[in-house]
């Protein structure tokens, strides 16, 4: 699973089907079988507790087939009923992560040269593949392996107003068979120029003091998008747009970025990191998260390009 702290909840948004109930009532009951959030994925789980804190309704639940070391205190927005209509967004995202195997074999026949960075990207989409081809509902043994360790290595909570983004994203590029028409505005490079400036000014922050993290941010873009955050239908399209020696972060735009942030946290455990370190990178990838939240309408588009796609013989994320 990963991806989530043991008593938090996701920041402002809703991605439980616009559900509104009064403060003083709870919307899950003690003992029911409900959906959950967690990470960019949805689990089957149950309510063990629940209780009101700070004038907010919060669940304690445990996820449907996984150890109790996973269980935790989550709020509203983190839960979901447990519908049909819901099962099938569940589905979505399932298939939207599990297809992701498929990528190793798109990459088995390079044989260009790859450099350390390609190397650690390659090794983590490897050791991912074997989770998340598993079903949930079968999945009892889940918790056994390292790739569990892994994942709780480094937490990225991604706010539920964004992992909404995420889905839309996959069911456009998907489903719709529509692309973001490229090149973007703001381009990724941009976006990470507007943050730094907004730090500047915000906190007084020197350029140096978050630079370290933007250009961290940008080399895992421009080095995985093409291997790991492509859908299938979009691998022509960065083939007629990317030219060897233009970076992805000056064309593709907040769409495509935010899918890095799904595959930060395994791409980052195979990075020796000390825990101190660790647990101030969250921080201040959150952060950064909460600027792509703030100025979402403003970063990431309404609506995608509806020209008809040509699939090409590329393999990406999915189908």
């Amino acid at each position: 699973m990963g991806n989530s702290s043991k008593d938090d909840s996701a920041t402002s948004g809703d991605a439980s089907g616009g559900d509104v109930q009064p403060s003083n009532s709870s919307l899950y009951s003690e003992g029911e079988r409900v959906l959950a959030y967690h990470g960019p994925r949805i689990y089957e789980a149950k309510v063990q507790k629940t209780e009101i804190r700070k004038k907010e309704w919060r669940y304690f639940v445990h996820y449907l087939g996984w150890n109790k070391n996973w269980d935790e205190w989550v709020g509203e927005d983190r839960l979901m009923k447990h519908t049909e209509e819901n099962v099938q967004k569940q589905q979505a995202l399932d298939k939207k992560q599990s297809v992701d195997k498929n990528v190793k074999s798109g990459r088995s026949n390079q044989t260009k040269a790859k450099s350390s960075m390609d190397a650690k990207v390659d090794k983590e989409d490897v050791k991912n593949n074997v989770p998340k081809g598993k079903k949930r509902k079968t999945d009892s043994g889940a918790e056994k392996g390292g790739s569990m360790a892994v994942e709780k290595l480094v937490k990225i909570q991604i706010p539920a107003t964004l992992k909404k983004q995420l889905v839309d994203d996959w069911e456009y590029v998907t489903q719709q068979e529509k692309l973001v028409k490229l090149p973007r505005t703001p381009t990724v490079d941009e976006i990470l120029a507007k943050y730094l400036e907004y730090k500047t000014k915000k906190d007084g922050m020197g350029a140096d003091s978050i630079g370290e993290i933007l250009k961290g941010i940008r080399c895992y873009f421009d080095k995985s998008l093409p291997t790991m955050l492509l859908y299938k239908r979009e691998r022509k399209q960065y083939s007629d747009v990317v030219a060897d020696d233009v970076s992805p972060s000056t064309i593709y735009g907040a769409e495509h970025l935010l899918r890095l942030f799904v595959k930060l946290p395994e791409l980052l455990a195979y990075v020796n990191i000390e825990e101190e370190t660790v647990t101030r990178l969250q921080q201040k990838l959150l952060d950064f998260l909460k600027f792509l939240q703030k100025n979402q309408s403003t970063f990431f588009l309404s609506a995608y390009d509806g020209a008809k796609v040509s699939e090409g013989k590329g393999k990406g994320k999915d189908d």
